[in-house]
């Protein structure tokens, strides 16, 4: 079983999502004020180990022509910090316009404006971390590359390394 705990770092929140205890589904869990990082780090691993998480998605929030900017650096550098205060494995996730989603599907949904920014964090971590889940899913079932379907590429570290074919280290 693989549980994963999905991370939507903004610089006033961090949207918390979590994925059934088979790795198949992501729910958004919570959304927990921004402190310091080492707070924050805190925060992260002490949900990681209360709800038996086996991996940590982090979106990455990369420019749309695929630049690291700030926000960017500022995800790969708290994906560090996890990865070494957890001793879990952590990847980074493109998360290009999950926000803007997670924003478009709670106005759908009938959210009221003052309840979407408490929500739109954790639902914007809950769309991240079931697209990495749906990638992971077609690349162990053998079907799919990783890419979602505008064919961009997803996945940017982990397990298989930044050497594999299609993948880009941070």
């Amino acid at each position: 079983m693989t549980r994963c705990l999905g991370i939507d770092l903004g610089t006033k929140r961090i949207g918390v999502a979590l994925s059934d205890p088979t790795g198949v589904l992501a729910t958004p869990l919570l959304t927990v004020p921004h402190r310091s990082a080492r707070e924050d780090v805190a925060r992260v691993v002490a949900l990681c180990r209360t709800h038996d998480v086996t991996r940590i998605i982090v979106g990455w929030p990369r420019s749309m022509d695929g630049t690291v900017g700030p926000a960017a650096q500022r995800a790969a550098a708290f994906a560090e910090r996890l990865r070494v205060t957890a001793a879990l494995p952590v990847e980074l996730w493109d998360e290009r316009l999950s926000t803007v989603a997670a924003e478009r599907a709670l106005i759908r949904g009938g959210a009221r404006r003052e309840d979407r920014r408490d929500l739109r964090d954790r639902v914007a971590a809950a769309l991240v971390l079931q697209t990495y889940l749906d990638a992971r899913a077609r690349r162990l079932g053998g079907a799919g590359d990783g890419r979602d379907e505008a064919g961009h590429d997803q996945m940017v570290t982990g397990d298989r390394g930044s050497d594999a074919p299609g993948r880009g280290a941070p």
